[in-house]
This record gives structure tokens, C-alpha cells and sequence, in this order.
């Protein structure tokens, strides 16, 4: 539904037509990538949030969002993508005032909540980062890069809840897992559409494999050899993030994280199982259920 929206505002902008509302739409510089937004693995601000955060979590994640499609948006050349983003980031700052509607609603969100900017910021410097870097040479390279795509996410909810910031630590673990993961997930799709590999490519060089393997019709064992690599560094990272839950005060918030640790310890061994060459793997109702039922341990 947002998808189409989008796209009908992006098509009145064109045709000098639509009604007030999609004309002001018009000049945001919000446009979507054609990515599927419906494929996300884990709950954003799900029910298991308390209802009086919900709106600010969706505007963290509407701006995230959003600022992803910029960078990823094949049609726009790099340059453009990251005047956009910096167009985000002024708004968002209150350096300007339009052009960016979810930055807009993000630093009301934020003046209401007393969180600092600084975890949105950090998302719009992997953002930059993906308009020019393609390729990561090794997993500490990767880290880094998860350091401002993902765990960005975890310490904003974690600070939008007024937890400690001696959380943060398992939720990083927890983030890069999970971006990692995804970068598994979808190899093929990420180097067809945008010349992107997030596979290290010193793990690749010492399997003997190369980044367009991931476009044959089935992993390699030279692949199989990478992605165990990768999949035991998540297994890595989700022990550490394992204590989050134990160490978070906000009962809701714990069995959110519970519910996502559980998650991601599954869809670890999903990716051991199966081929994300071959096709998507994705988790589960029943991975859902097993993690919702293993987290209630964590209501008391």
C-alpha cells in the first residue's frame, strides 16, 4: 500500500496532475528504490512494544525506511542519492524544514522523546557509504559497516525506552547478527540489482570463489564454505547478544528482544540447512511461534 502510493505520487509529479497532497508529496526527496517492503525477517515495533512507543518506533523506522530506498534507488545516480540523504539529514536536524516528511516527523518524534539524533545520523552514514562502496575486504570491514546500518536500530529503541546504556553491547551483537544474516539472505539479489557484495572478499579469495557465484543457479561448495564462516560468526554473535533479555528493565521490551534473539538464532540454522543461492530463505510461522513460546520465560 505504501509502495503504490509512492508510486502514484512519483507519477503525478510527472503528469503535473494530483491533488494538493501528492503534489506536496511531489517534492519530497523520498522515492522508492522498487524494493519489496514487505520481506522484512523480524517485528518492527510490534504489539509486543508499549503502545505509547509504537508511533515513535515507526518513525524511526518510516525515516530508516526511506533513507534506505535513496540509497538504493537504481534510477538515481550517486550523486543525487546522497544530495537526497543530506536533504534528510537537514530536515531531520531542523536545518531546513522540507523535503523530507518522515525526517520531519522523525525530529518531532525526537523533541518529544528527549532521544538524540545521533542513531538516525549514524543510519544516513551506511547510507552514504552504500552509494559508493560495493564491495567489503574483510569481516572487521563488515563490522564497521554494521556499526552504522544496524546497530544504529537497537540503541535507539534501547535509549527510546530509557534503558542503560550497558545494554548496548548485546544489542550490537544482536544488530550485526541480524544484518548479517540478511546479507546472506540476499546475496544473489544484492549483486544482480546493485553490484553489491557483502560476502568478505578475503573469505571468498580463500574459499576460491568470486562475488558472481552468487548468481548461479545453485551455491558452490566454494560458496557453502563462506557462508559457514559467516553463519558461525553470527552463532558468535548471538550468544553475546543472548543476555539482552535477562539485562533489559522494560518487560514488554524484554520479550521483544527475547522474541528477535530467538529469531535470529533460527534463521542461523535455517541458512546452515539451506541454499540462499537457490532461493530466499526465510523463516517461518512455526520459527515465530518456537521463539514467541521460548520467550515467555522472560514475562516475570
Amino acid at each position: 500500500m505504501e509502495a503504490a502510493a509512492i508510486r502514484l505520487n512519483e507519477q503525478a509529479a510527472a503528469d503535473g496532475q494530483g491533488t494538493p497532497a501528492a503534489r506536496n508529496a511531489a517534492q519530497s526527496v523520498e522515492t522508492w528504490s522498487g524494493k519489496d517492503r514487505d520481506a522484512e525477517n523480524f517485528p518492527v515495533g510490534s504489539w509486543l512494544i508499549d503502545r505509547r512507543l509504537r508511533p515513535h518506533i515507526h518513525a524511526f523506522y518510516n525515516f530508516a525506511r526511506n533513507a534506505d530506498d535513496i540509497a538504493d534507488n537504481p534510477r538515481l545516480p550517486p550523486a543525487e542519492r546522497i544530495a537526497r540523504l543530506g536533504t534528510m539529514e537537514d530536515v531531520l536536524l531542523g536545518r531546513r524544514t522540507a523535503g523530507s516528511p518522515t525526517a520531519a516527523s522523525l525530529r518531532a518524534s525526537l523533541a518529544a522523546t528527549g532521544v538524540t539524533p545521533d542513531h538516525a545520523r549514524d543510519l544516513l552514514h551506511a547510507f552514504r557509504q552504500d552509494t559508493s562502496k560495493n564491495r567489503y575486504a574483510s569481516w572487521p570491514e563488515l563490522i564497521d559497516y554494521c556499526r552504522y546500518s544496524a546497530m544504529p536500530v537497537g540503541r535507539y529503541v534501547l535509549d527510546l525506552h530509557g534503558e542503560s546504556r550497558d545494554t548496548f553491547p548485546h544489542s550490537d551483537a544482536l544488530c550485526a547478527s541480524l544484518q548479517v544474516l540478511n546479507h546472506v539472505q540476499d546475496c544473489s539479489r544484492d549483486f544482480l540489482e546493485l553490484d553489491r557484495c557483502y560476502l568478505p572478499g578475503d573469505l571468498l579469495a580463500a574459499a576460491g570463489a568470486i562475488p558472481a557465484d552468487v548468481l548461479r543457479p545453485a551455491e558452490t561448495p566454494a560458496l557453502r564454505q563462506v557462508f559457514s564462516t559467516l553463519l558461525d560468526k553470527c552463532a558468535e554473535l548471538n550468544r553475546a547478544a543472548f543476555p539482552l533479555a535477562g539485562v533489559v528493565r522494560d518487560r514488554r521490551l524484554r520479550l521483544e528482544c527475547a522474541v528477535i534473539t530467538g529469531l535470529a538464532r533460527r534463521l542461523t540454522g535455517r541458512l546452515g540447512r539451506q541454499d540462499p543461492v537457490a532461493s530466499r530463505v526465510s523463516l517461518s510461522r512455526t520459527d515465530a511461534a518456537f521463539s514467541m513460546i521460548s520467550a515467555l520465560r522472560y514475562l516475570p
